[in-house]
């Protein structure tokens, strides 16, 4: 099989200064496009300097990789985000949304509506003020790409994260009605759903060694994902390799979502 060559084209991965957003980044670079970094507020120095930092590592001599704090839960930001990519870039041949939150722990009566509705702002109406803006500069051209990060979650329940299960569920009918929309002009979208990944969000749960057992055992390869293996599939889906394939979730889940808790009879 040939290689993945995404020479010449400009993309934008939304909070991309850590985890799987930082990995799609460098595939999307390695492979040869030229990359715009996001984060979310320069008030996190942490995170502003990640950003800054691998903005710095995927520039290339004639082809920097910028960097831009934008809150995607505001329109106004989102518009502002894009206009700078418009200065910088002159377009936008792939999208990548793919930051977004949990939020708290807590079940339908006892959740916060100021928190669960701030989730929703973040993982649902952030994609889509990003789609907007990238459809409203990959119409005219006839061509691009919209990957959606959803989750497992879109598919399986989580008790305490209502929030975050409807919105990656809702997530993937707007991926599909997208792709319904834009398919006969040129243009594809696609939603990922990772499974249980080893990025700094989860933290909590892979170092300690109780709930990483108990978490393996719900995946039926035994073992958390690495954010390569997310980003490696982005790549290969943002490429002409993948031009037949739109409006449809790929899930990349290690087998959580075939219950390997029956795999011994119900």
């Amino acid at each position: 099989m040939i290689g993945i060559d995404l020479s010449g084209r400009r993309a934008l991965v939304t909070g991309s200064s850590s985890g799987l957003g930082r990995a799609t980044a460098e595939a999307l670079a390695t492979a040869g496009a030229r990359v715009a970094i996001h984060y979310r507020t320069t008030r996190d120095t942490a995170d502003q300097k990640a950003a800054l930092d691998l903005a710095q590592a995927l520039s290339r001599p004639g082809a920097t990789a910028p960097a831009y704090p934008a809150d995607i839960s505001n329109p106004a930001e989102v518009e502002a985000l894009f206009a700078a990519l418009d200065r910088d870039f002159g377009g936008l041949d792939i999208l990548v949304n793919n930051a977004g939150i949990d939020g708290p722990h807590a079940t339908c009566a006892e959740s916060d509506p100021g928190a669960w509705e701030s989730v929703v702002r973040i993982d649902l109406l952030g994609p889509y003020y990003c789609a907007r803006e990238a459809l409203r500069r990959m119409i005219p051209k006839k061509q691009g790409v919209i990957l959606n990060i959803t989750s497992v979650h879109e598919f399986i329940p989580w008790e305490g994260y209502s929030a975050y299960a409807s919105a990656k569920a809702g997530l993937s009918m707007f991926t599909k009605t997208l792709a319904q929309e834009v398919a006969d002009q040129g243009i594809r979208v696609i939603a990922l759903a990772p499974g249980a990944i080893e990025t700094p969000i989860n933290r909590s749960v892979w170092s300690n060694p109780a709930s990483l057992k108990d978490l393996d055992q719900k995946i039926a390869m035994g073992r958390l994902g690495q954010p390569r293996e997310i980003a490696n599939v982005a790549a290969f889906l943002a490429s002409d390799h993948a031009s037949y394939i739109t409006g449809t979730t790929l899930a990349i889940d290690g087998g959580m979502l075939i219950y390997p808790d029956f795999r011994h009879g119900g």
